[in-house]
């Protein structure tokens, strides 16, 4: 029982109860993109996906996800590239998010996070090195893109979370799950562009245009 207990203890603190600590911490209201990077640590490369991602998830106000769509971009994009700390434009950094918009954020995805935690687990090593950040991030730009329209941004950005969560994690067969998402999302897609397209060519021809 001891020993059961000690491995529980040892258990790094899951995403959620990380950004919540951060969101206690003493210090300004606001904290900027660097500083949250910075106190994520070795997890600041999945953990902003996750943060970013998470937030175009939820219902936001119209343009909303327009605004956290970029970091996106931006953070995927550095990571393609194999830069070893993410870096924020001046104003984008400051701009940040607040402890409040954090706790708000943990709050929503806690209860999730809490159900599958345990199921996730260090495996599948190179699935998470440095080369496969590389080509993750490269999808998660591409998805970073989507996730800037309108209506359509929820489904891209839940598969940017899985990513973001394989790396937190270093969970390589998490990283599987969400390429397996991001292969079925992008032909469901296609199929719906091109059936969208046939329609409207055929009633263009039913009426003669």
């Amino acid at each position: 029982m001891e020993t059961e207990n000690a491995r529980a203890d040892a258990r790094p603190l899951s995403l959620s109860q990380r950004l919540m600590q951060i969101a206690g911490e003493d210090g300004p209201d606001r904290l900027s993109f660097s500083d949250l990077a910075l106190q994520l640590h070795a997890r600041a490369w999945g953990g902003l996906l996750v943060v970013f991602a998470a937030i175009n998830v939820i219902p936001l106000p119209p343009g909303m996800n327009i605004f956290f769509a970029i970091p996106l971009m931006i953070v995927s994009a550095q990571m393609a590239f194999g830069r070893a700390r993410p870096w924020f434009p001046a104003r984008i950094d400051r701009r940040g998010v607040s402890r409040d918009e954090l706790r708000r954020l943990v709050t929503k995805m806690e209860w999730f996070e809490r159900r599958v935690e345990r199921l996730f687990k260090p495996r599948l090593a190179s699935f998470t090195g440095p080369t496969a950040t590389r080509v993750i991030g490269l999808v998660c730009f591409i998805l970073a893109m989507f996730a800037m329209l309108p209506v359509v941004h929820v489904a891209p950005a839940a598969v940017i979370v899985l990513f973001g969560l394989g790396l937190v994690y270093r969970d390589g067969a998490l990283v599987i799950a969400a390429a397996v998402a991001a292969v079925v999302g992008a032909a469901v897609a296609a199929f719906l562009v091109a059936s969208g397209a046939a329609l409207v060519g055929y009633i263009a021809h039913r009426i003669g245009l």
